[in-house]
């Protein structure tokens, strides 16, 4: 099965932050992929091909020989047990379990901010105007989260870099790539995990015309 072609479909702006993160980890393994992008204004996400691999009708999915699989975080933690060679998640098992719970956390929660913070401004340098009260509210949960999550003068998260790192410094610069107020210490943080190889192989794709 590790021997099997491995393929994954992003969106074809190339803006997802949930993309970016399984395309992360797939170089970060280096491993060999194709990967497949998806005209999701188009509606190709809604056809018969991409409906057979994907119930969710989402970007990423991840298709490994005859197994696909869809949603970021599921995907990072699969390629983690079948290519457990070059690790992405701590090897700690507590410190898994909160690089874990940083996923599920951005994920799941901020949706003001991630609204009215588009990864358009992070990937197409867009300018987003003022924050309403609400992404406010989240903007600040954000950076206190993270103040509390990163030991002081720490590079990363839990000791070592994680995909949890990529994850977190994604939705900062929603904020620092807009010009928002983020603490010296964050921008630092995300200015580091943002120049990582990997991650600047995906932010210098070539991306069509909006």
């Amino acid at each position: 099965m590790n021997d099997a072609r491995l393929r994954l479909y992003v969106d074809a702006q190339y803006t997802s932050p949930y993309a970016l993160s399984a395309f992360v980890v797939l170089r970060e393994k280096g491993l060999d992929f194709e990967w497949i992008p998806v005209d999701l204004e188009a509606g190709e996400q809604q056809g018969p091909h991409y409906t057979a691999l994907s119930v969710t009708q989402r970007v990423p999915t991840l298709v490994h020989g005859d197994f696909s699989l869809s949603e970021s975080s599921a995907i990072d933690e699969y390629l983690e047990e079948v290519f457990p060679g070059t690790p992405v998640y701590p090897r700690n098992p507590q410190h898994r379990a909160k690089a874990r719970e940083v996923q599920a956390w951005l994920r799941s929660d901020l949706a003001p901010l991630r609204q009215e913070r588009s990864t358009l401004v992070v990937f197409y340098g867009q300018q987003a105007p003022a924050l309403t009260p609400s992404a406010k509210a989240a903007a600040r949960k954000l950076i206190e989260g993270a103040q509390a999550l990163l030991p002081q003068g720490a590079d990363h998260l839990f000791g070592e870099w994680s995909i949890a790192d990529v994850d977190l410094a994604l939705m900062l610069n929603r904020l620092i790539l807009n010009g928002d107020d983020v603490p010296d210490a964050l921008v630092t943080y995300a200015k580091r995990q943002w120049a990582r190889p990997s991650v600047q192989e995906w932010v210098n794709i070539q991306r069509p015309a909006l």
